[in-house]
C-alpha cells in the first residue's frame, strides 16, 4: 500500500467522526494559493487558480475562437466566468468585459486575476448566477462543474444557496448598436438562463454566442440525453440565427440533426461547444 493510500485510510475514521476537520482542510487547501502572486502566462497576462489555464494549454481550440471573436466585438460577456480566464483574454485585448460568477471561491480568484493585471477599473463583475427568474437558488458541485441542475455530474448534496437574476433585467437595456459576444458555460442550465435573455437574443445587431451545451455528458441520473436540447437550440433558430460547431471543423448544425440526437441519444456532433451567429453573417466573424 502506498503512503498516500495509507494516510487516507488512517484519516478516514477521524474525518467521518469530525467532518468539520475535512471541511477546514479543504478550505485551507483551496484558499492557500490566493496568498501567492499570479503567474505570467503565455497569453500575455497574469493568472492564478488553475494550472492548465496558467500554462496556456487550456481549451486550445475554444481559446483560439474566443480570441478571434473578441477582436470583432465591442463588449465581451462571460456567464459562468469561473476564475476569469476568458475575461482576462478580453481585457488584455482592450475590450469591455462583464463577468457573472456565483461561486465564492471562484469569485476570489476572479478578483485576484483582474486586480493582478491592473484591470480593476475596467471589468464589471456580478457575483450572481443567471436563470429564467430572479431570487435564490441552490447550486451543486464546485469549481468548473458547479451547476444549478441537481445531479449534474453526480452532485446531489451540500448545495450552496446563491442569488440569481434574469440576464435581461441586469443588462437588457445596455449596449445598443454595439456588437456583443457572449460566452456561456453554466453546466446544464443554459435553457433557463436563455429564457431570461430572450430580449437580448432578439436585439440588433444580434450578439454572437458561444455556449457549452452538453449532449449526453454529465446528465443527472436516469437521463441519457439533455432533456432541453431541442428547446435550447430552437431559441436561436426561431430568432434568425445559424448554429456552428465551435471546433476545428466549424460545421453547420441543423435542426434535423439535433432532433435525431434527442430521439436516439446518439451524439453525432463531436463537440459540446457551439457558436450562434445571425444567419448569413458567419464570414464576417469567422
Amino acid at each position: 500500500m502506498g503512503i498516500t493510500k495509507f494516510m487516507v485510510k488512517l484519516a478516514k475514521p477521524l474525518v467521518e467522526r469530525f467532518p468539520h476537520l475535512a471541511m477546514g482542510y479543504r478550505y485551507g487547501r483551496d484558499h492557500k494559493p490566493l496568498f501567492d502572486e499570479a503567474k505570467s502566462t503565455p497569453n500575455g497576462f497574469k493568472l492564478m487558480g488553475n494550472p492548465v489555464m496558467e500554462s496556456g494549454a487550456f481549451e486550445p481550440v475554444e481559446t483560439r475562437l474566443v480570441k478571434e471573436l473578441v477582436k470583432k466585438c465591442d463588449v465581451f460577456i462571460n456567464v459562468g466566468a469561473n476564475i476569469g480566464y476568458y475575461i482576462c483574454h478580453a481585457l488584455s485585448g482592450g475590450k469591455k468585459a462583464i463577468a457573472f460568477e456565483p461561486m465564492e471561491l471562484n469569485q476570489k480568484y476572479l478578483y485576484k486575476n483582474i486586480k493582478s493585471n491592473g484591470w480593476e477599473n475596467l471589468a464589471e463583475v456580478y457575483p450572481i448566477a443567471l436563470s429564467g427568474q430572479s431570487g435564490l437558488m441552490e447550486i451543486y458541485g464546485a469549481g468548473t462543474a458547479a451547476s444549478l441542475v441537481k445531479g449534474w455530474a453526480g452532485a446531489t448534496s451540500n448545495p450552496t444557496v446563491v442569488p440569481v437574476a434574469r440576464f435581461d433585467d441586469v443588462l437588457g437595456a445596455r449596449f445598443h448598436n454595439q456588437q456583443c459576444f457572449i460566452l456561456i458555460d453554466i453546466e446544464g442550465a443554459e435553457r433557463f438562463m436563455l429564457e431570461g435573455a430572450a430580449g437580448f437574443i432578439e436585439r440588433s445587431p444580434k450578439p454572437i454566442w458561444l455556449i457549452e451545451i452538453c449532449i449526453c455528458e454529465h446528465q443527472p441520473a436516469g437521463l441519457k440525453v439533455n432533456p432541453h436540447l431541442v428547446q435550447t437550440f430552437d431559441m436561436f433558430w426561431n430568432r434568425g440565427y445559424e448554429v456552428w460547431t465551435a471546433d476545428k471543423d466549424l460545421r453547420i448544425v441543423s435542426r434535423d440533426e439535433i432532433e435525431k440526437i434527442a430521439n436516439t441519444a446518439k451524439d453525432t456532433l463531436g463537440t459540446h461547444n457551439f457558436i450562434f451567429i445571425e444567419a448569413g453573417q458567419k464570414q464576417r466573424f469567422l
